[in-house]
């Protein structure tokens, strides 16, 4: 496992609990408007943090924490992923895992192995747009239609997230990345916010006005549809 970071407190990132977030380092992907980037391209230039720290971590953490995101990068490219998460539990926290639905087989393996309790999968656009707005050229929508069945399959807790950004986003890219994920139960239009460690190119957000309008075209497939992060 590469480990290239530990958020020892978040409130927000596993909902309904106290959590702490370990970032693993490399992605597949290339989305232009990754706010990690460091995570992406530059792994070798971070600090690496031992398994065995995380879990010194975690012993001191019980009754303190409920729970572990586990992020990115994508974690779903390390070798020894669903050792760690079980490992994870084997200490007394719950498990969430963020992806980008990318390697359907790891997926799988994690959630059969019962390595995680929630699972948060990025969808990145429609179908059509899928590549442009990943960095992507020939990305495998196979593999990204396989992992969300796995999840619309209802065997572990999940969501589907969508940072729409002015640039990259339409309303017809998310009534069609809505169609894609069809009848989910949990499905947020994430706002766009520059981290300042943006992989490329200059990006904005929507105000909620806009948000609202695209998330009425998202309600049309996903009727759970929600806003996330967004400044009133």
């Amino acid at each position: 496992m590469l480990i290239n970071g530990l958020q020892k407190l978040t409130l927000l990132d596993f909902p309904g609990r106290a959590a702490c977030t370990v970032f693993t380092g490399g992605c597949n992907f290339r989305c232009p408007f990754c706010y990690n980037t460091s995570l992406v391209l530059r792994t070798e230039d971070q600090p690496q943090i031992l398994e065995e720290d995380i879990f010194a971590f975690l012993e001191k953490r019980h009754g303190l924490l409920d729970g572990v995101c586990v992020t990115g990068g994508e974690p779903t490219l390390q070798p020894g992923l669903v050792d760690f998460l079980l490992k994870i539990k084997d200490h007394g926290f719950l498990v969430k895992l963020d992806t980008n639905g990318s390697r359907p087989e790891v997926l799988r393996k994690a959630i059969e192995a019962g390595a995680v309790d929630r699972v948060a999968m990025d969808i990145k656009s429609s179908p059509e747009r899928y590549g442009a707005v990943c960095g992507v050229r020939n990305v495998d929508m196979g593999a990204i239609r396989e992992s969300v069945d796995m999840l619309l399959a209802g065997t572990v807790d999940y969501e589907f997230r969508t940072t729409v950004v002015r640039e990259l986003h339409s309303e017809r890219d998310i009534e069609g990345a809505a169609e894609f994920i069809k009848g989910a139960k949990e499905y947020y239009l994430q706002c766009f916010r520059n981290e300042g460690d943006i992989l490329g190119g200059s990006f904005s957000a929507y105000n909620r006005l806009e948000l609202e309008v695209m998330l009425r075209a998202a309600r049309k497939h996903v009727p759970a549809a929600q806003l996330r992060g967004v400044d009133d």
